[in-house]
C-alpha cells in the first residue's frame, strides 16, 4: 500500500445542525431527532414528533496535509419511545506517502506522493428507549452500516488540497461491505440540570483499511427555562478517551449555548470545541433557528477553525411539535 493508513472515522461532530451550532456540546441536550446520533436516551425528553432533513459539510484547513472532508445527508425521526434515522456520510482524507512526503506539508513543500482515500457510509438506525427511574432514561440505536472504501495514490504536484479532496470524492466505487453496530446512551434530567453519557460504535466495524473507533463522551447542561429563568441552555461535553481520526488523534472538549429570543419562533446559538491531543485545533461556531410557520423550522450553522481546525456549515428543515 503506497500510503500510510491510520484508522479514520466519522466524529461526533459530523451530524446535527443544532448540535454543531452549539460547538458539538450536545450529549446532555440531545432533545431532537438527531439524538439517535448524539445520545439515544435524549429522545425521552424530546417533543411528541421531530423530523429533520439536513445537509452538513466540514473540511480541515485547506492548506495542510493530512487533510479531511466530510459531507453528510441525513433524515431522522424521533417520537418517544422510538426513533428512525438514515445518515449518508462521505469521508475523504489525504495522507502523505511516508516514502516521498511528510505530514503537515504546506502547498509549497508538498512532495509528489499522496494517498487519497474515501469512505462512503450509509447508516440505517432504529432507536429504542427504556425508563430506568423518574428522570433517568437509557437508549440504544441499533444500526446497519453499508460502507464502500476507496483508495488511490495520486500525483500532488501543482494541486491544492481542495483539488486532491475533489479527486477523493470522485474515486470510482469499490466493493461495499456491511456491518451491524450499536450506540448506547443514558440521560438524567433533574429539574434544570441534565447529565448525559453516550458510547458510539461499540463493535468498531471495519471497512477495508478504515475503522470506526469506539467513541465515549459525557455531557452536562443547564436549562434556564426549566428553572424559571431566561430561556437559555448552556452545555459542556468531554470525550472520555482519545481516538484516531483522519488528521490525527482526537479528544474533544466542547462548550455551547442556545437562547430562544422568541419561544418556538427564533433561537440563536454558539459554541466552541478544542482538541486536547494530536493537532491542537480549535473551532468556533454560530447558528440559528427560525420558524417558517408553526412547528416548521429552518436551522443553520457555520463554523470557523484555527490554523489546523476545521470549518463547516449545515442547513436543515425540521418539523417539531
Amino acid at each position: 500500500m503506497p500510503m500510510t493508513a491510520p484508522a479514520a472515522a466519522q466524529s461526533f461532530e459530523s451530524v446535527g445542525t443544532r448540535a454543531l451550532g452549539m460547538g458539538g456540546a450536545f450529549v446532555a441536550v440531545a432533545n431532537d431527532s438527531t439524538a439517535s446520533w448524539w445520545n439515544p436516551a435524549g429522545l425521552a425528553t424530546g417533543p411528541f414528533l421531530d423530523v429533520a432533513v439536513s445537509r452538513v459539510r466540514g473540511q480541515s484547513d485547506e492548506d495542510l496535509i493530512p487533510a479531511s472532508r466530510t459531507g453528510v445527508w441525513s433524515i431522522s425521526l424521533g417520537t418517544p419511545p422510538l426513533g428512525l434515522s438514515y445518515y449518508h456520510l462521505q469521508i475523504t482524507d489525504i495522507r502523505a506517502d511516508a516514502a516521498t512526503a511528510t505530514d503537515d506539508a504546506d502547498r509549497e513543500d508538498r512532495a509528489a506522493g499522496m494517498g487519497v482515500r474515501s469512505l462512503s457510509i450509509s447508516q440505517f438506525g432504529a432507536t429504542v428507549l427504556h425508563t430506568i427511574t423518574t428522570g433517568v432514561s437509557a437508549g440504544a440505536t441499533v444500526k446497519y452500516l453499508r460502507g464502500t472504501p476507496r483508495v488511490r495514490a495520486v500525483d500532488a504536484v501543482d494541486q491544492t488540497v481542495d483539488d486532491l479532496l475533489d479527486e477523493g470524492d470522485d474515486l470510482p466505487d469499490g466493493d461495499a461491505e456491511g456491518a451491524l453496530d450499536v450506540d448506547v446512551g443514558i440521560l438524567a434530567a433533574f429539574g434544570a440540570a441534565r447529565l448525559g453519557l453516550t458510547a458510539r460504535n461499540l463493535a468498531e466495524p471495519e471497512f477495508g483499511d478504515r475503522q470506526l473507533p469506539r467513541q465515549i463522551r459525557a455531557g452536562a447542561a443547564f436549562d434556564g427555562a426549566t428553572a424559571g429563568m431566561a430561556p437559555v441552555t448552556v452545555s459542556l461535553d468531554v470525550d472520555l478517551h482519545s481516538y484516531e481520526a483522519a488528521t490525527g488523534d482526537r479528544r474533544v472538549i466542547a462548550v455551547g449555548g442556545e437562547h430562544w429570543l422568541r419561544p418556538q419562533r427564533l433561537a440563536l446559538r454558539g459554541g466552541a470545541r478544542f482538541n486536547t491531543v494530536g493537532p491542537q485545533d480549535r473551532v468556533v461556531s454560530v447558528g440559528a433557528t427560525a420558524a417558517v410557520r408553526a412547528a416548521l423550522f429552518v436551522d443553520g450553522f457555520v463554523a470557523f477553525g484555527s490554523d489546523t481546525g476545521e470549518s463547516g456549515w449545515s442547513v436543515s428543515a425540521r418539523v417539531s411539535f
